[in-house]
């Protein structure tokens, strides 16, 4: 990866948006639909980043989860 830093805050309504580039071998995955997105470039090959990307976001939605559990809805 090309080193560059870059923070965005999510909020509910963030867009999420896949385009396959089939003519040059690439997708794109693209995260905001403000004035400014985020945009993963990922070339043939990089399969597994992104497959790992899934897995860290899956983690974390799971922690953001369980953070918002009442006590109630545990029990149910």
């Amino acid at each position: 990866m090309n080193d560059i830093t870059v923070t965005a805050h999510l909020t509910p309504d963030t867009r999420t948006r896949f385009v396959l580039f089939a003519d040059h071998e690439f997708v794109n995955v693209r995260i905001g639909g403000g004035p400014v997105d985020v945009v993963l470039i990922a070339p043939a090959g990089t399969a597994d980043v992104l497959r790992a990307i899934s897995a860290a976001a899956d983690q974390a939605a799971r922690e953001l989860d369980d953070l918002t559990t009442t006590p109630a809805e545990e029990s149910a």
